[in-house]
C-alpha cells in the first residue's frame, strides 16, 4: 500500500475548560460539528505527560466549509498550565493557526463587529495575498489566510484549518522534513529580513528567514474533498536564540499541542520517517477506539521536537443519533468519500439557542 495524505485532520488546542473553549470556536470559526467526545485516560502519551498517565477530556469538530479541525483538549487530572514565558514569533513550536477564508473583508469586518482581538488590519504576505491575525480569548494567535478551494457554501466568513506557522532552528532541515515526509514540495516564497505584516505579532519586529511552502500535488484519500489545500510557514528567528515553546511543560497543556494528518498507509509511512530519521515515538500499534470513532495513531517529532501526530480513520460517525458509522477499512484509499457522507455530518451539527 502506498502513503496517502488526505491533509491537515486537525490542530491540538490545550485549554482550561473544553465546552467554553468548543462553544467560542463555534460562534467565531463556524466549528459546530463534532465528530467525537471523549473522556479517557491518555495512556500512550507517556513520554510526553511526564511518564505518568493523564486524564483528559477531548471534542473534535470541524467546520463544514472546508479545511482541518481542532481537536479541543483539556487536562481532567490536573490544572493545565500556561507558557513559562512570553511566546515570541520564532519560538520552537506551533506558534499560530491558519484560518481558511475566502474575502478578507468579510471576515475582517466580520470578527471587527464582534469585539474580537484583532493584532493587525489586513495585511499583505510576502506574495502579495492579503491576511490579518487574531487571538482567542486563551490566547491563541490564528491567522486568516485566502483561499480558493472549498468543500461547500456554508454561511460562515471562514472555513477550517487551513496550515500552521512553524517557529524552527534550521529551515533548510525543516524544509526537508516538511517536504519528504508531508508532501510540500512548493516553495511560495522564500525571505529574510524584518517583514511589515510580522510587525503586530509578540517579537515580530525582529529578524528572520522565513518560507512558504504548499503542496503541488492535490491530497488524495477518504477526506481529502473536506480538508483540501494547506501550507505550512517555517519561521526562523536569527537575531536572538528561540526556546522552545513546550518548555518545561506537558503536551496537552494550554497552547498549540500538535498538528495532525489524516494518512492511509500507516505501516509505510513508519518505514519511511524510521530511514529519513524520525522514527515513531509513539505508535497506538493496532486500531484505537474513541468510543465514535477509530483508527491507528502515531507520533513524530520534527527536527525542533514540535509534535507531528499521524491518524489512520478506520471508523467514522455518520448519524450517531441512527447508529450510522462508516467502516474505511473495506473501501479505496485513494477516493474522496462520497459527497451524500460527508454532506451528512450536517445532522451532529450542534447548534447554539
Amino acid at each position: 500500500m502506498s502513503i496517502i495524505i488526505s491533509g491537515i485532520q486537525q490542530i491540538g488546542i490545550g485549554v482550561k475548560n473544553v465546552h467554553e473553549a468548543w462553544k467560542w470556536y463555534r460562534q467565531n470559526f463556524g466549528f459546530d460539528i463534532p465528530i467525537f467526545e471523549e473522556a479517557a485516560a491518555a495512556n500512550l502519551m507517556l513520554p510526553y505527560t511526564g511518564g505518568e498517565s493523564q486524564t483528559r477530556h477531548a471534542i473534535l469538530t470541524y467546520n463544514l466549509k472546508g479545511g482541518g479541525g481542532f481537536e479541543i483538549w483539556q487536562y481532567t487530572s490536573r490544572i493545565p498550565r500556561e507558557p513559562l514565558f512570553e511566546i515570541k514569533l520564532g519560538d520552537l513550536g506551533i506558534f499560530l493557526t491558519k484560518i481558511k477564508m475566502p474575502l478578507a473583508k468579510n471576515a475582517f469586518d466580520f470578527f471587527k463587529q464582534k469585539n474580537q482581538n484583532l493584532l493587525s488590519e489586513i495585511v499583505k504576505d510576502p506574495a502579495g495575498k492579503e491576511h490579518f491575525y487574531m487571538k482567542d480569548p486563551y490566547n491563541n494567535i490564528f491567522e486568516l489566510v485566502l483561499f480558493d478551494d472549498w468543500y461547500n457554501n456554508e454561511k460562515y466568513p471562514t472555513g477550517g484549518v487551513g496550515g500552521a506557522l512553524v517557529g524552527v532552528t534550521d529551515i533548510e532541515k525543516s524544509k526537508k522534513f516538511y517536504g519528504e515526509i508531508l508532501g510540500y514540495d512548493t516553495v511560495v516564497y522564500e525571505k529574510e529580513g524584518k517583514f511589515d505584516d510580522f510587525a503586530s505579532l509578540p517579537g515580530g519586529d525582529g529578524e528572520f528567514k522565513r518560507v512558504l511552502l504548499r503542496h503541488s500535488e492535490p491530497r488524495k484519500g477518504h477526506f481529502s474533498a473536506v480538508f483540501l489545500s494547506t501550507e505550512i510557514e517555517l519561521v526562523q528567528v536569527i537575531n536572538r536564540e528561540p526556546r522552545k515553546i513546550y518548555e518545561g511543560r506537558l503536551w496537552g497543556e494550554l497552547g498549540f499541542i500538535h498538528l495532525c494528518y489524516d494518512i492511509t498507509g500507516m505501516k509505510e509511512l513508519g518505514e519511511k520517517c524510521t530511514a529519513l530519521g524520525y522514527p515513531f515515538t509513539v505508535d497506538s500499534a493496532k486500531s484505537f477506539d474513541m468510543g465514535e470513532a477509530s483508527g491507528h495513531f502515531t507520533y513524530v517529532e520534527d527536527p525542533d521536537g514540535t509534535l507531528i501526530e499521524f491518524v489512520e480513520t478506520h471508523k467514522l460517525p455518520i448519524i450517531k443519533k441512527l447508529g450510522w458509522y462508516k467502516n474505511l477499512r473495506k473501501r479505496n484509499p485513494e477516493k474522496p468519500l462520497p459527497r451524500f457522507i460527508t454532506n451528512a455530518l450536517k445532522f451532529m451539527r450542534k447548534k447554539d439557542k
